[in-house]
């Protein structure tokens, strides 16, 4: 059984670890503006958090906030979003958003689901 892990690239961690250089000087410019340090943190725990896993009996998405375990019989179709995000069409035609996964991922998505989902690039 394959389970394949989508996840945000670690180096938006870089990012946020300049980010949090940059901004020490106005962070010390006045009172309070120290909270200016909470940007990069939570640049820092989005993307250690958030994430999508694909195995052959469910997909589990993982935000900041919440996390998410949809069994492959309650999704009937993945629609193509937006700048090329992926989200999974329930039974009840709700939608869920898939974290990191992009349409380059698709055929790891189609090899983790099992056989429930055609890979894209596949035989015609």
């Amino acid at each position: 059984m394959s389970v394949v892990a989508f996840q945000p690239s670690r180096l938006q961690i870089l990012f946020a670890l300049v980010l949090a250089v940059c901004a020490t000087p106005v962070a010390f410019g006045a009172p309070f503006l120290w909270l200016v340090y909470l940007v990069p943190i939570a640049v820092v725990v989005w993307t250690l958090r958030t994430r999508t896993v694909v195995d052959a009996e469910a997909v589990t998405v993982r935000t900041l906030l919440a996390g998410r375990r949809v069994p492959w019989s309650q999704i009937s179709s993945l629609r193509l979003a937006d700048k090329g995000r992926v989200h999974a069409v329930l039974n009840d035609g709700a939608e869920l958003p898939l974290p990191a996964v992009g349409v380059r991922d698709l055929p790891q998505l189609a090899a983790a689901s099992g056989g429930r989902l055609a890979d894209p690039a596949g035989d015609q």
